[in-house]
């Protein structure tokens, strides 16, 4: 199978591009996309009520971002340096994106907030990136807290004035470098609604990767490397999703996050099994969705393997069309943008 990067392409007006988050989280605009049909339809994102019924699983993602961009100096120069953990590798050595890297050679000494935190760079891995060991007094995530800066994705300009708004209301364990977006629109309010329903909802963890937002650079979709993520699914979560199937009823995941986890955590189909791993899983047209029924998501980036996982969903004909069809109504794109509703 021949599958073209530039077959996801669509045109995208910059001004679409939500720079802020709404001051309600659930009025965003919902655009409903039937599968099987490509038929839209138009609506708000509370009203996800009426298109979510009794019996129906929910599935999110309830990692947590980390205030994970440091601003800091070159101990030596005073030169400005900008880091952004990626990954823990033991207790005070992380795994990080340094700016502008060159300067940052092992043996770099680095200070954040006059100070309170200082750095060592240890080692230049894959991709550049860099080891750097952290020294502080007290804990670490107050540390972190204090001093660290949300780490929006490249295409957000405007500061975020309430870090609380690049989380979810339901977020848990710490560990993302960014927000699982379409859990951005739940508020306490719509989910106790829901359960009040009959809807389930089960949680899975999965920390989101920055490779979430790197381009596929390759002309062949198959040949692009997915970058690897950690995910967990509990007995609790594997146990509800596994009836639901054996008994014929939706499950739904909210955001491609949701749905990388329980996919990859799908040995066979229909069989969700708990525990904890790395994945790499890369899900594009042509892909059997082995748990997932339907998808709550946000509109994403041209060419990105986002699309292509929705695209693997719905087809990417009705995928295209929607989205041109989102252009047209001014739809708000991308992280604190609109959402689409795909069953």
């Amino acid at each position: 199978m021949d599958l073209k990067t530039s077959d996801f392409y669509f045109d995208l007006p910059e001004e679409l591009i939500a720079q802020d988050p709404l001051e309600d989280r659930s009025s965003s605009r919902l655009l409903m996309l039937d599968k099987e049909t490509g038929e839209v339809r138009h609506q708000i994102f509370k009203d996800v009520l009426d298109y979510l019924h009794s019996g129906d699983v929910l599935v999110l993602n309830n990692t947590k971002v980390i205030p994970a961009r440091l601003l800091g100096v070159k101990a030596d120069t005073g030169a400005h340096v900008e880091v952004l953990l990626l990954k823990r590798h033991e207790k005070d050595v992380w795994e990080t994106l340094v700016k502008p890297g060159k300067k940052c050679k092992p043996g770099a000494k680095l200070v954040f907030g006059d100070g309170i935190l200082t750095a060592e760079v240890l080692d230049t891995v894959e991709e550049g990136n860099r080891l750097i060991r952290f020294s502080y007094e007290g804990i670490w995530e107050e540390v972190l807290d204090r001093l660290g800066e949300m780490p929006l994705p490249p295409y957000i300009t405007h500061k975020l004035q309430d870090k609380s708004r690049y989380q979810t209301v339901y977020a848990k364990y710490d560990g993302s470098a960014a927000a699982p977006t379409a859990g951005l629109h739940f508020t306490k309010q719509l989910l106790e609604q829901l359960e009040q329903k009959g809807v389930e909802i089960v949680y899975v963890t999965l920390h989101v990767g920055l490779g979430t937002f790197r381009p596929v650079k390759v002309d062949n979709v198959l040949e692009h490397h997915m970058h690897s993520e950690f995910y967990q699914v509990s007995e609790e979560a594997a146990e509800a999703i596994n009836k639901a199937k054996a008994e014929g009823r939706r499950v739904i995941c909210v955001g491609t996050t949701s749905c990388r986890t329980v996919e990859s955590a799908a040995k066979e189909k229909g069989v969700v099994t708990p525990g904890c791993d790395n994945t790499e899983i890369f899900i594009y047209p042509g892909y059997e969705f082995k748990i997932l029924d339907a998808l709550i998501t946000n509109f994403h980036l041209p060419e990105s393997t986002l699309v292509m996982l929705v695209s693997a969903l719905a087809g990417k004909n009705h995928v295209l069309a929607a989205y041109e069809e989102a252009i047209r109504e001014k739809y708000r794109f991308f992280s604190f943008g609109d959402a689409m509703f795909i069953q």
